[in-house]
């Protein structure tokens, strides 16, 4: 070198053998396989370890701010928990004993973490509440995360990662991951099922055959019994299709005995789960009980005048309509999955791995196929019912996320043919971004509109829940203070010296807070504190609201409901129907509530002599605390679906108020008396 430096280089030690290292996991194992850059780098994929984490966010999110959208959820699985965990709650028609329609063993699946939050940490009940929503939460990422994985082993890489990013972001996982629901259950269930069907069946490989039955019985038995339907494709394909297997003609007969004898008997050990479930609702009920059955009795064989029409019926569009505002790109994307696969059949083969398929061997097409068809299949089926809910479609959202990453990779294939038959250059195809680009604004523009719709939620809908704490928040707290129910703290005290606040003696003013046409969005007593008293006033609803869980229980109980904790459970009432008749003895007069929430609409209000504008009614009702919340009826349908901050938007919406309302002769009445009970005390 020119400036005379020089340098040394060591030679590595000869007497130590070197580690071999890890042969790289292998790439194209999937049924699809790439065309382009099958030698250069993997793309990537987080690993089930990264995908947990990365979920996990997301959910814990939905977890703390998501929306209770539905009422089922509320008085048919919030209320009896919250019955089992304080002893108080509402009781529907589908969980007292003469229907058991609702499983106490799926309910007390959930008990742990409030008996957890109330006993061992010995906090406020409002955190068992998001104590179950985060036990679902992490229950939902541990089955998205290995669906995802199974995905991309079993199915391609690629579509691996698209199927990872359309179930952390679509607005449908948002709302159904954190759902209390058998059909969110359901979806757990069946999502974890796939992880093991979507392994080609194959006669040495039991363990994929007995994971997914009873994954698939575990959804049903547990959840919802119609969730089985899903199966069906798993069914056939372990019974009639080679898959993993290579047979021949002569040996094809012993060949599906023992695929038959392994299904049936991989089912007979799944039909156990039975026993326990059975068992824990007897107890409940207090005599037998097949739930299961009787949720299939009574939806299929109700007969005309009992059964889920009385309920409400709904056009077959319906699902349709609402899985594009969960799901926006990714519907069209999953509906059109068979109909790419069969486009890439003509155009693009060798996507496939094969050319042509010999006659002792399954069609790589075929097991695809099977694999994309359970989404059809489900969405058929509910289409074909008259009554219909968002949350029946939830067992089959992973699915749609699915079917809409293949059709993605499908349609970035067929650009690839495209390209190569004009420039006659794989090469120049290679180095080509327009393929990544073309998923990558798919994918991103699905996640932005997902994420304009989970803002409009929160920011349209969440008034419910947001009253509701602030009565536990800040009107309780008010009370306790004026009447001097509350301790006195220096006023040099800093924030982080004093107590929480103890509201229980917010018991003896002895509160009623009512709910009349917003019945239907009542949050659960969870979100309410202990000692207030929830009760409905007459509305313009004409249906069936639940009672208060209670009755004349015999205290010295034999058989089989001696081994439960809450003899209320196995009381008969009789003043419950399965035909939907109002019952009078549910409401109480609004003169006897002390605070009362309602939704008033000034700008197009909206009243009857049952639901008076309470609001507005100054000489009886102070608002205490009101919430905006969207008056769809008057606001355009696209700035209603999605939000988008700025006037301009937000110009086309109108709104309502969401409002907490205090009795005001009522509660100043309970503040004197309190008042002096309290000098009086202190004397």
């Amino acid at each position: 070198m020119s400036s005379g430096a020089q340098s040394i280089r060591f030679r590595r030690p000869t007497n130590v053998t070197p580690k071999e290292q890890p042969k790289p996991a292998k790439r194209h194992t999937g049924i699809l396989q790439d065309q382009l850059r099958r030698a250069q780098r993997r793309p990537w994929n987080p690993s089930f370890s990264l995908a947990v984490r990365i979920l996990l966010l997301v959910r814990f999110s939905g977890a703390m701010y998501s929306n209770i959208d539905d009422c089922d959820e509320v008085f048919n699985f919030w209320e009896p928990l919250h019955f089992l965990d304080q002893g108080y709650g509402f009781q529907t028609w589908e969980v007292s004993p003469q229907y058991a329609i609702r499983s106490w063993a799926y309910i007390l699946l959930h008990y742990l973490p409030p008996r957890l939050t109330s006993v061992a940490l010995g906090v406020d009940k409002r955190i068992a509440f998001f104590a179950v929503r985060i036990l679902l939460a992490v229950m939902s990422t541990l089955v998205e995360a290995a669906f995802f994985r199974t995905v991309v082993v079993r199915i391609n890489e690629r579509v691996g990662r698209y199927l990872f990013f359309m179930l952390l972001f679509s607005a449908g996982m948002w709302n159904a991951s954190t759902a209390f629901l058998p059909s969110s259950f359901a979806m757990y269930t069946s999502a974890l099922a796939f992880s093991y069907a979507f392994t080609p069946a194959s006669l040495n490989d039991n363990r994929r055959t007995l994971a997914a039955t009873l994954l698939f019985a575990a959804g049903a038995i547990v959840g919802w019994p119609f969730s089985l339907a899903l199966a069906i494709p798993f069914i056939f394909e372990e019974l009639f299709i080679f898959s993993g297997d290579r047979v021949s003609i002569e040996f094809k007969g012993s060949w599906m005995a023992k695929r038959w004898t392994r299904l049936i008997t991989s089912s007979l050990l799944a039909s156990l789960i039975f026993i326990p479930v059975i068992g824990i609702d007897s107890i409940a009920y207090g005599k037998l009980s097949l739930v299961p059955w009787n949720i299939v009795r009574y939806n299929i064989f109700g007969g005309s005048e009992r059964g889920p029409d009385l309920y409400g019926t709904s056009p077959w569009y319906f699902y349709l309509s609402n899985l594009a505002l969960n799901f926006n790109l990714l519907l069209p994307l999953a509906l059109l999955s068979l109909l790419a696969l069969a486009v890439t059949y003509i155009v693009d083969r060798k996507r496939l791995g094969v050319a042509k398929t010999a006659a002792d061997q399954s069609s790589p097409f075929t097991i695809l196929g099977l694999r994309l068809s359970p989404f059809y299949l489900w969405l058929g089926i509910l289409s074909l019912q008259p009554h219909k809910e968002e949350r029946f479609m939830f067992p089959g959202y992973p699915l749609l996320c699915f079917n809409a990453a293949v059709t993605v990779y499908l349609m970035r294939g067929w650009l690839e043919v495209l390209y190569i038959h004009f420039t006659k250059s794989p090469y120049r195809a290679s180095r080509s971004l327009m393929f990544r680009n073309f998923t990558f604004s798919l994918i991103v523009g699905s996640i932005f509109i997902s994420f304009t719709r989970v803002l409009a939620l929160w920011h349209y809908y969440h008034a419910p829940m947001t009253v509701a704490h602030a009565f536990q928040t800040e009107e309780l707290p008010r009370l306790l203070n004026a009447t001097g129910l509350l301790p006195v703290f220096p006023a040099n005290t800093s924030e982080d010296d004093i107590p929480p606040i103890d509201l229980s003696p917010i018991k003896l003013f002895n509160i009623t807070l009512c709910t009349g046409k917003e019945w239907y969005r009542f949050p659960g007593h969870y979100l309410i504190p202990t000692g207030i008293h929830v009760e409905f006033i007459k509305s313009d609803f004409h249906g069936q609201l639940p009672r208060h869980f209670g009755g004349n229980v015999v205290t010295s109980r034999s058989g089989i409901s001696k081994w439960w904790f809450r003899p209320e459970t196995s009381y008969t009432p009789s003043d419950v129907n399965d035909l939907n008749m109002e019952e009078e003895s549910h409401y109480v007069p609004a003169s006897q509530c002390d605070y009362l929430i309602d939704l008033d609409f000034p700008l197009h209000p909206v009243s009857s002599s049952l639901e008076p504008r309470y609001a507005v009614d100054s000489a009886t009702w102070d608002r205490v605390f009101c919430e905006p919340f969207l008056d769809a009826r008057h606001s355009m349908p696209l700035t209603r679906i999605f939000w988008l901050p700025g006037s301009t938007w937000q110009g086309h919406n109108e709104f309502g108020d969401y409002c907490l309302l205090k009795n005001k002769a009522l509660v100043r009445k309970k503040e004197i008396d309190i008042s002096n009970f309290v000098t009086e005390t202190e004397k």
